[in-house]
């Protein structure tokens, strides 16, 4: 929980996250699919009992934190969860309806599929963003060939936002075109995941919406330098 901490304090109201579930279906905001590369234990998240996952610590310190915890420490922060694994759609819809945090979150995934899922568990009232297919879709329409009704058509059913790199294997995907494409029909940009301050600067004057950095510190400068860094304000 301390790097959510640390960026609740620096005044961030949107948070990033990662689900996993347990082998006993308990939710886990954390982003490989194994502990071995960054705690002090190894295995499979989604094949360990959570007694087994709650021992590991992150850099030999930090406790993996449950997503609820992260969902009910600050009500009025917003959190984006990436579902990376099929088992995890289930509980979380669960937890969502539990939490009444529909409008608190907005749900990501590398597959379509998986995704598609989780609105409808859902129940169809939660945010979320574009898959794969809907990206490559807003990236022809940027380029003039078409899906510009279909891509209006989900911004207004739920699905307000792309989420995506600047680029994949040497295909640019975040280009004025791609960004005035997606405001056109109602959608925002988010980027991930942005480091470099010179980065920054120059997708905030293409009007990209969010930026997803591990560089939070380093984020709030450019924004505040920029006269657009707008800190939470505690209820």
């Amino acid at each position: 929980m301390a790097a959510f901490e640390h960026a609740v304090e620096l005044g961030y109201s949107y948070l990033e996250t990662d689900a996993h579930a347990t082998a006993d279906g308990v939710l886990v905001a954390f982003h490989d699919h194994t502990l071995d590369r960054v705690t002090d234990r190894t295995g499979r998240v989604s094949e360990l009992p959570y007694r087994e996952v709650a021992k590991a610590r992150i850099g030999g310190t930090h406790e993996i934190p449950l997503l609820a915890d992260v969902l009910g420490a600050w009500p009025d922060v917003r959190v984006n969860i990436d579902v990376k694994q099929a088992s995890a759609v289930e509980p979380l819809a669960e937890l969502i309806k539990r939490t009444g945090a529909y409008d608190r979150v907005c749900l990501t995934s590398f597959s379509d599929q998986r995704l598609a899922r989780a609105r409808r568990a859902a129940g169809g009232r939660v945010c979320s963003a574009l898959g794969p297919r809907g990206v490559a879709a807003l990236r022809t329409a940027a380029i003039g060939s078409g899906y510009g009704r279909l891509l209006a058509g989900l911004a207004q059913a739920g699905v307000p936002c792309a989420q995506v790199p600047i680029g994949v294997r040497g295909l640019r995907i975040v280009t004025p075109a791609f960004v005035r494409t997606a405001h056109a029909i109602g959608m925002q940009v988010h980027v991930w995941t942005i480091d470099a301050p010179q980065i920054m600067e120059r997708l905030l004057d293409l009007g990209v919406d969010g930026i997803m950095t591990d560089n939070i510190s380093g984020l709030r400068g450019v924004l505040d330098a920029r006269g657009q860094w707008y800190p939470r304000r505690p209820r």
